[in-house]
C-alpha cells in the first residue's frame, strides 16, 4: 500500500507491478497533481524513469550555468542529458504507466496507522507493507512516529520556494541558478516556448516581492506572458528519526529532506524508491535504512555543505566567484549532482 500518489509514490507503486507485487495507491487529490518544483531533472534521474519504462515530454538540459552579477559559471552534463519536464508532464506519464498496469488509485486520505507482526493497517485497508510517500508534511510519518522534533539550538533557518511559467523560449540549453543575498532564482526550460521561473529563499514574501532581488531576470520576463498561478512549498528542511518502523517505510520528501537548492531532489527519490522495491521484494524491511543512506549520502552531504556555505556571508558572496575562477572543480560538483 503506498500512500502519496506524487511522482515517487508511482514510481514505487510500478515498480512493485513490474516486479509482480500486488499493489494499491492512496491519493486524496483526484487527477493529475502539480506541485512548485524546479522542474529540472537531473541526468540520473531522466534515467531512473527510463528504467521504469517513462519517458515524459520536454526540454534537453545540457548543463548548470550559475550567475551572480556579471559573473557567471557554467559546467556541462558529463553523463548524457538532462530533461526540464512540466511536474504535470511527469505525474501524469507516471499515472498512465501505473493505471495500464492495473494499480488501483483510491482517492482516500489516511488517518489512522497500525501493526501487526505480518501485516500494517491504515484505516479499512491491510496490507503486507505500508509506503508513506506523502510529501514534505507527511500525515503517515507522524502517525508512524517517525518525526523527529527540531530543538531550539539545532533548528535551522527555514527555506521556501514559489515557482512560475511563462512564455517564453529559453535562452541556454542550461538551468540557470542566479544568486541573490538570501535568496536563489532558477530557470528552467520546459518546452520550446516555456519557461519555468523557481525563487527559493530564506525569506518570506510573495513571488513579485522574491523577483526583485533578480532585476535582470525580472526585466527579461516582464513582458512574457504568464502561464501558471503562482504555487509555493516549504519549509524545506524535514528531519527523520529512521526511515523505516516495522512494517512502514519512508520514501520520498516523507523520508526527509535537506533543501531544494542543488536540484536533486527527484533523482534521489527515485533512487531510494528503487531500492525500497529491492527490500520490500527481498521481504527485508529492515535493509531500507542502510539502502536509503547509502543512495542519498551524496545529495546529503553536497547540499549540506552548499547550504552551510550560504549561510556564512563572508563565504557565500563567493560561491559563485569561486566556480568561475575553477572550472574543473564547479564541473566536478556538477558530475555528482548530475549522477
Amino acid at each position: 500500500m503506498v500512500a502519496g500518489g506524487g511522482p515517487t509514490g508511482l514510481a514505487v507503486a510500478l515498480g512493485c507491478a513490474q516486479a509482480g507485487l500486488d499493489v494499491v495507491v492512496c491519493e486524496k487529490r483526484p487527477g493529475v497533481i502539480d506541485k512548485a518544483c524546479g522542474e529540472g531533472l537531473m541526468p540520473g534521474a531522466v534515467r531512473a524513469l527510463g528504467a521504469l519504462g517513462i519517458d515524459p515530454p520536454g526540454h534537453p538540459i545540457n548543463g548548470i550555468t550559475y550567475r551572480q552579477g556579471s559573473t557567471v559559471a557554467r559546467a556541462a552534463f558529463r553523463t548524457g542529458p538532462g530533461r526540464g519536464v512540466r511536474r504535470t508532464a511527469l505525474h501524469n506519464a507516471l499515472r498512465s504507466a501505473v493505471e495500464r498496469h492495473g494499480v488501483p488509485i483510491l482517492t482516500t486520505t489516511i488517518t489512522h496507522v497500525s501493526q501487526r507482526s505480518d501485516h500494517v493497517r491504515a484505516d479499512e485497508l491491510r496490507a503486507r507493507y505500508l509506503v508513506a510517500a506523502d510529501g514534505l508534511h507527511s500525515t503517515v510519518r507522524e502517525l508512524a512516529g517517525l518525526t523527529k522534533v527540531t530543538t531550539a539550538r539545532s533548528a535551522h533557518v527555514p527555506r521556501w520556494g514559489l515557482r512560475r511559467h511563462y512564455a517564453l523560449a529559453p535562452s541556454t540549453d542550461t538551468v540557470e541558478v542566479t544568486w541573490a543575498a538570501h535568496s536563489e532564482a532558477y530557470v528552467t526550460p520546459v518546452g520550446p516556448h516555456t519557461i519555468g521561473v523557481a525563487i527559493l529563499s530564506s525569506v518570506r514574501g510573495g513571488f513579485t516581492q522574491q523577483l526583485a532581488a533578480f532585476p535582470d531576470l525580472a526585466a527579461r520576463i516582464a513582458d512574457a506572458e504568464p502561464l501558471t498561478s503562482v504555487r509555493g512549498a516549504g519549509p524545506f528542511r524535514q528531519q527523520t528519526s529512521s526511515r523505516v518502523a516495522g512494517r512502514i517505510l519512508l520514501v520520498g520528501d516523507a523520508a526527509g529532506y535537506v533543501d531544494a537548492l542543488t536540484g536533486e531532489g527527484l533523482a534521489v527519490s527515485l533512487a531510494t524508491a528503487a531500492e525500497l522495491v529491492r527490500c520490500i521484494r527481498m521481504n527485508r524491511p529492515t535493509d531500507y535504512e542502510r539502502a536509503w543512506k547509502r543512495a542519498s549520502r551524496r545529495s546529503r552531504w553536497l547540499t549540506e555543505g552548499l547550504l552551510w556555505a550560504r549561510r556564512q556571508p563572508s563565504l557565500a558572496r563567493h560561491i559563485v566567484p569561486t566556480a568561475a575562477r575553477t572550472p574543473w572543480l564547479f564541473a566536478s560538483a556538477i558530475d555528482q549532482l548530475a549522477r
